[in-house]
């Protein structure tokens, strides 16, 4: 499905990739769109355990940011980012049910985000912009990552994830020294 698509991929083409009869596969998973549920799922889980959990121990909304970021930035690249490709561009191929779960845990963690930056507004380091917008840009900056970076590059997933961080922090923290 990563490489493919989720519409171009077949039940024998993950039965292929798995060693199994597409029979085999039925014993496992219901269809395609559970697969694709369940993949998605997990990688919704693997967010709220490596990234919103950690982050909601933190008390400060600059740490806890800077921790979102840096933490979900490193899952992707660090991981792999096939299953953020997958929310990201297959959730229109999920039933209305399943599709209702996902949005709404996507939804959850965004609002964790808008939050943890109307926080920020409050203390007067978030620059003038809207916490919304602020919040569904960064995750899409995130999920971005997926797209673009690759292991075999010139920078190592420790340079990479340093510099998004700085970026990303810069993008929504106002310079104390100039005032924006």
């Amino acid at each position: 499905m990563c490489h493919k698509g989720y519409e171009a991929t077949s039940m024998n083409d993950i039965a292929d990739a798995v060693g199994l009869t597409k029979a085999g596969v039925y014993h496992y998973i219901r269809g395609k769109e559970d697969l694709l549920f369940q993949i998605m799922t997990f990688g919704m889980d693997m967010v709220d355990q490596d990234v919103v959990g950690p982050a909601q121990q933190i008390s400060d909304p600059e740490d806890r940011l800077r921790t979102l970021v840096r933490r979900h930035a490193a899952r992707i690249v660090g991981a792999g980012g096939a299953v953020t490709i997958l929310i990201v561009e297959d959730m229109q191929c999920l039933a209305p049910a399943h599709m209702r779960v996902v949005r709404d845990r996507q939804r959850a963690y965004v609002r964790f985000i808008r939050q943890t930056l109307e926080q920020l507004a409050e203390q007067g380091k978030l620059r003038d912009i809207d916490p919304t917008v602020a919040a569904s840009t960064l995750m899409g900056m995130i999920c971005w990552l997926a797209r673009w970076y690759r292991s075999e590059g010139r920078l190592s997933v420790d340079e990479v994830v340093q510099d998004f961080v700085k970026m990303a922090m810069y993008s929504v923290l106002r310079d104390p020294a100039r005032g924006t």
